[in-house]
């Protein structure tokens, strides 16, 4: 089974923690606070919750994800949301190539997955700066090591020594992120003393990172 093909099983079973039917409230207080500008770039956009909020207010967004199931899911839930068009492409986000060039990209539980992974961390990094404007802005909202609970949980020194090179660091602190368990993680969320099903809220790091010129 191909990676692609294990994303889409767990969308297809409806398992997937991350799809929360709403954005994340640290995705739209950046918006709020005016640090998403321009054209922005959604990897790894899941249900597509953030490309739907985004377009809805006017931005150009393009969400991406290596799951055919993930993006069938992301264009029916922006049809039902009302915001047909928004847009989404079926892609690896570790080989982004020719889909242009952006100002903003929005990394909402991307980054993280890639914890136990230093090559294909890098290769994913290397990835963003070939497509981010020099100056552009990646955020990365990624799960903490803080405390126990489910899914790929990281420390920051990992997203300071991932961005040293080509990028500045500008802000990197405590966040939360909202998911929900899942069969998928319903083993790991007992044993961090977390709840048999439904909503959780978890710490998690958010990171403002700019592209230098090269």
């Amino acid at each position: 089974m191909t990676t692609a093909e294990r994303w889409d099983t767990v969308y297809d079973n409806g398992n997937a923690p991350w799809v929360i039917g709403r954005p994340q409230p640290a995705i739209e207080e950046l918006e709020r606070d005016g640090w998403i500008r321009g054209r922005v770039l959604d990897p790894g956009c899941g249900a597509g919750e953030h490309t739907i909020l985004l377009t809805r207010l006017g931005y150009d967004v393009l969400g991406i994800d290596l799951s055919p199931s993930a993006v069938a899911e992301a264009r029916r839930n922006a049809a039902e949301k009302g915001v047909p068009e928004a847009r989404f492409e079926v892609g690896d986000s570790l080989h982004l190539g020719d889909i242009g060039l952006f100002d903003t990209v929005v990394d909402s539980a991307l980054f993280h997955i890639f914890g136990t992974d230093p090559e294909g961390r890098a290769q994913y990094v290397q990835s963003l700066h070939s497509v981010v404007k020099p100056g552009g802005l990646v955020h990365v909202l990624a799960l903490s090591d803080a405390e126990p609970g489910f899914g790929p949980r990281i420390g920051d020194q990992l997203i300071r020594e991932s961005f040293s090179t080509g990028w500045e660091l500008e802000e990197l602190g405590p966040s939360r992120y909202h998911g929900r368990v899942t069969a998928l993680v319903a083993d790991q969320a007992a044993q961090a003393g977390l709840p048999s099903e439904g909503p959780v809220d978890t710490t998690a790091w958010l990171a403002r990172i700019r592209r230098l010129p090269s």
